[in-house]
């Protein structure tokens, strides 16, 4: 179908992206909202499983826990919550925004919830770089991360496979960040559909579906940064 002249009526314009199996813009709203409520329904039941297995773990072997969350920097992990808190609320701006037909408070909303991404992303590097140099990996080789906590009051000796810690450490937050760099694909496709100007009043769907997925990305860290970091 070809695009209306830039001329024409914003309505006209946006009534292009309508999908031919859907009687109105508000229909395909409602669809697309249901959709990926339902998509995000099985990323809770996916993480869900990941939590139960920490809470087993945790269980059987607490000392584990209080030994490998010492080898942790809080606040790196507090750094990078407020991060993600911040770009929550950027991108519920950039909801607004589209729906109210500012252009350039979306661009500028969703470019700031983009770089906020990149930074989580960055710091993430950061302290994963670290941990690695340190001997600190996946498995349970980490007798020489004991040596970081020589000497930590009312630590005692290190357990005999701290691996555990950092296996699960690594899978969640490492699947977590997995989440984090597809939202910044679906964020930098938003930016390029902004500064287009396809989204306004009356189509603004892709920008309220990747708000609700990058939503998640931020709870789900909510939850990860005390249980690793502070519990």
């Amino acid at each position: 179908m070809s695009a209306p002249a830039a001329g024409a009526p914003v309505a006209a314009r946006e009534e292009r992206f309508l999908a031919h199996h859907f009687r109105g813009m508000a229909e395909q709203l409602e669809t697309s909202t249901l959709g990926i409520w339902l998509f995000l329904g099985s990323e809770v039941l996916f993480f869900g499983g990941l939590f139960a297995a920490y809470a087993v773990a945790r269980a059987l072997h607490p000392e584990l826990f209080r030994y490998g969350r010492h080898l942790l920097d809080w606040r790196l992990g507090a750094l990078n919550t407020a991060v993600l808190v911040t770009s929550s609320l950027s991108v519920a701006w950039a909801v607004r925004a589209a729906q109210l037909g500012d252009r350039r408070g979306l661009v500028t909303s969703l470019s700031v919830t983009l770089g906020l991404a990149l930074t989580f992303l960055g710091v993430k590097a950061v302290e994963w770089t670290h941990k690695l140099e340190h001997g600190v990996r996946w498995g349970a080789a980490y007798r020489p991360a004991a040596d970081l906590l020589a000497g930590t009051p009312g630590l005692g000796a290190a357990p005999d496979h701290p691996g555990a810690f950092f296996s699960l450490y690594y899978l969640m937050t490492g699947l977590h960040g997995v989440h984090v760099l597809a939202g910044v694909g679906l964020l930098a496709w938003l930016v390029a559909r902004a500064r287009r100007g396809d989204f306004g009043p009356g189509y603004f769907v892709p920008v309220e579906v990747v708000a609700l997925y990058w939503h998640l990305v931020d709870a789900i860290w909510i939850f990860l940064f005390p249980l690793f970091y502070l519990a």
